[in-house]
């Protein structure tokens, strides 16, 4: 029974999160087109990071794990997290969440790869499906500049740097699990993005207007409570569920369901080539997904 509900419970955190990073993204822009820096943008989700922080922290008596392992792993997950953080804001303040967040879903890909080089795992048959679909899938978001959200070059090339950092960070997020707890991890994560908020700051440019009503660092509060919650469901999915499994589900699902509200709240329909890049950065992303749990399955069969 009790492996019965840390299965359900696994998943239904990681589902929480597909569904709040999902409505988060597709509304991250929100604020930077109000007239709220993204640099600004940045240091309010660092601080929104804190409250879940501090419930974990209680849930574990206030004690998380010192060890050098731990603080090299969470140090290298959150730095990898907030600085992709930061650099997606930059993104979504000038280009469409709705060809972003499918480059963005692809991280798997990287994860996948430094296991395969670092670990000696393998990929089975829907992994090399996904990771070709996904080679196939890059190239479309940058034909034809200009036709949604201005020159791609101005997003995708962060874009990508964002994907390259968070496929880091579940490939770290994988190998810290065997070596300190979820909840340590996500403190350290904390600290991280902490730690770059005077670097946000310092890169803001106060020379120009800046809203600092409601509609400025009101609504960013708001919008990146939805990630910071999420976060924090991720973390309880990571004590219940396998990291192999979790990581891959988390870091396509989201981006996905962003991608796909965006598309229907804008009410957009991009050119055939763009279309054909989203199809295939979202089954590319479904397939990366799903491999790790095949996987699982099929060694826990054979065991």
């Amino acid at each position: 029974m009790s492996g019965a509900i840390s299965s359900r419970a696994w998943l239904v955190n990681a589902l929480i999160t597909v569904v709040l990073w999902g409505i988060w993204g597709a509304f991250s822009g929100l604020s930077p087109q109000n007239g709220f820096p993204e640099t600004l943008v940045y240091c309010v989700w660092a601080l929104t990071m804190i409250p879940p922080a501090l419930v974990v922290l209680a849930q574990v008596g206030w004690r998380f794990d010192r060890s050098p392992k731990a603080i090299g792993y969470g140090l290298a997950i959150g730095l990898l997290g907030a600085g992709g953080q930061m650099l997606l804001f930059y993104a979504v303040a000038r280009g469409p969440a709705y060809l972003i967040f499918p480059v963005i879903s692809l991280s798997p890909v990287v994860t996948i790869a430094l296991s395969a080089l670092l670990m000696g795992e393998r990929t089975g048959r829907l992994g090399a499906i996904g990771i070709v679909l996904a080679l196939l899938a890059l190239p479309t978001f940058d034909f034809a500049p200009g036709s949604a959200g201005g020159s791609s070059l101005t997003w995708l090339i962060p874009a990508l740097i964002v994907m390259l950092c968070w496929g880091l960070q579940a490939y770290f997020m994988k190998a810290a699990n065997h070596v300190t707890s979820a909840e340590s991890i996500f403190v350290y994560m904390m600290l991280s993005g902490l730690v770059l908020v005077p670097v946000a700051w310092a890169m803001t440019d106060f020379a120009k207007p800046i809203n600092w009503g409601l509609s400025g660092p009101g609504l960013a509060v708001l919008i990146q409570m939805l990630n910071a919650i999420g976060a924090l469901t991720l973390v309880f999915a990571f004590r219940y569920g396998k990291a192999i499994i979790v990581a891959p589900l988390a870091n396509a699902g989201a981006p996905l369901a962003t991608a796909l509200l965006s598309l229907v709240i804008l009410g957009v329909v991009p050119g055939p080539l763009k279309t054909l890049g989203i199809v295939l950065a979202l089954v590319a992303s479904l397939l990366l997904a799903i491999e790790p749990d095949a996987e699982d399955k099929q060694a826990t069969e054979t065991a």
